[in-house]
């Protein structure tokens, strides 16, 4: 592009140094200098991929606001009685791209960064701000692929709601089953109660009265299974799908809510490793000896501190 409108138009990019007339040069230095003071940008590590919008993805964000906004309307669904659902993975075991080596190593090797094994965490969140108890999902047959009882924060977890299910296949992700337990024991229940706090509808008014749940355009969530057991056990329940690839965009989950908890989640993971070495330090310390010390990475251990 230089080149092009120095032909074009040469004075533009033509200095004078003394008697001298230079060309602009396009320098290492120039560049980097127009990035960080003009465009206010730096060399930063990437935090997701690049996200693939569709073509007509405005067309479609606009006829999905405009018809979320018509259900509102034409059914009187308070803020209240709206809410987001969203499945998002979360590693057991969350590390870092970066440690501590020695200077010149040219291999590093960083615990952690491959771990695959995770679980899915479904978090909901209702239109007046109002977080309820959320799902996770463990890879397994049986609830002894959950945490167990003796958890530090499994009390804490059953008191505020939190519904722990195994998979029952060979993955961790939500199937079909467990999304009618998410509807049965999370969801529909949070809609009776505020329906039963809107106190200027009668008994009928209540009975009848609509709810939005807005979540994805994932599969599961449009089989013909589960939208046809929806609409027979739980036909006052409206679901709206949030438009294919348009997550980052509409979902209220994903743009306001999941990240902030996903940050938590990985200081609370580093907590629990800079505790565990500190007592295993403190071991040592009392029986004045010195042996490498070993993170717990077993599986029992990091399905417990995923409650915490």
């Amino acid at each position: 592009m230089v080149a092009i409108l120095t032909e074009e138009a040469p004075d533009i990019f033509e200095k004078e140094v003394g008697r001298q007339k230079l060309k602009f040069r396009c320098s290492d230095d120039f560049v980097l200098q127009y990035l960080h003071k003009r465009l206010g940008w730096s060399l930063r590590s990437g935090t997701r991929a690049a996200q693939k919008l569709p073509e007509n993805y405005k067309e479609l964000l606009t006829e999905a606001f405009l018809r979320e906004a018509t259900v509102i309307r034409d059914y009187q669904i308070p803020s209240s009685l709206r809410v987001n659902t969203n499945q998002t993975q979360s590693v057991l075991q969350p590390g870092t791209g970066t440690t501590w080596n020695k200077k010149g190593e040219r291999q590093v090797d960083i615990a952690g960064k491959d771990e695959k094994r995770a679980f899915t965490l479904v978090p909901s969140i209702s239109a007046s701000g109002e977080a309820l108890p959320m799902q996770a999902i463990y890879r397994g047959q049986t609830l002894q692929s959950c945490p167990s009882k003796g958890a530090a924060a499994y009390r804490e977890a059953k008191e505020l709601g939190f519904l722990l299910e195994p998979s029952c296949t060979d993955t961790y992700w939500s199937t079909i089953e467990t999304m009618k337990s998410l509807v049965n024991k999370i969801i529909a229940p949070y809609f009776e109660s505020k329906k039963a706090e809107l106190t200027e509808l009668s008994d009928k008014e209540r009975k009848n009265q609509f709810s939005l749940w807005k979540i994805d355009c994932w599969s599961v969530h449009r089989s013909e299974e589960f939208l046809t057991w929806m609409k027979v056990t739980h036909p006052s329940i409206i679901i709206l799908f949030v438009p294919g690839s348009c997550t980052g965009l509409f979902q209220p989950l994903d743009v306001g809510i999941q990240r902030i908890l996903k940050l938590s989640i990985k200081r609370i993971a580093h907590r629990d490793v800079v505790e565990e070495v500190l007592q295993s330090l403190k071991k040592q310390k009392d029986k004045e000896t010195s042996t490498l010390v070993k993170i717990d990475v077993l599986m029992p251990t990091l399905r417990d501190r995923s409650l915490g």
